[in-house]
Formats: C-alpha cells, structure tokens, sequence
C-alpha cells in the first residue's frame, strides 16, 4: 500500500462524512436561524423554545434520509473491506 492509495481512502472518507451529515447539519442550521430571529423579534429567550424544534428537524431529517445514509455506509465499507486483499497483496 503506497501513500497514494491511503489517501485516496482517506479522502473518499472524509467525502462521505460530509454528504452524510450534511443534510442532519444544514436543517439544524436553519432551524437555528429560524428559531433566533423569531426569538430576537419577539425578545423571548427561553432555552427549550431553541432546543426542541432542532430535535424534532433533527428526527424528522434522520427518518426522511436515514435510509441513503445508512445505504451509503454499508456501500463504502463493503468498497473499502473488499480492496483490503488487492492493497496488502
């Protein structure tokens, strides 16, 4: 195995880190906005009025997508087990 090819699963790796959290990340983002203004334009600033409606995006968005992520998973690791006997060989 030369360097070359470490960081090609190194980099293939860090590219589905980012596509699987990215949909759970950009929703709680932007719920967090959300939540912020209304909480700057209405001047309540409770803690659970910010906690809970990222929860429930974060569920919301693991029950819509969790299916692809866990797909995608199990696809890179089947990809990188199985190239383990022609890297070492």
């Amino acid at each position: 195995m030369d360097a070359q090819q470490v960081f090609t699963f190194g980099q293939q790796g860090l590219y589905l880190l980012l596509m699987v959290a990215a949909p759970i990340l950009l929703t709680v983002l932007g719920v967090g906005l959300l939540v912020s203004v209304f909480q700057a334009a209405t001047q309540i600033h409770e803690a659970t009025l910010s906690f809970v409606p990222k929860v429930v995006a974060a569920v919301a968005v693991l029950a819509v997508s969790g299916p692809w992520m866990l797909t995608t998973l199990v696809e890179y690791l089947q990809r990188t087990l199985l190239a383990i006997p022609s890297v070492v060989g």
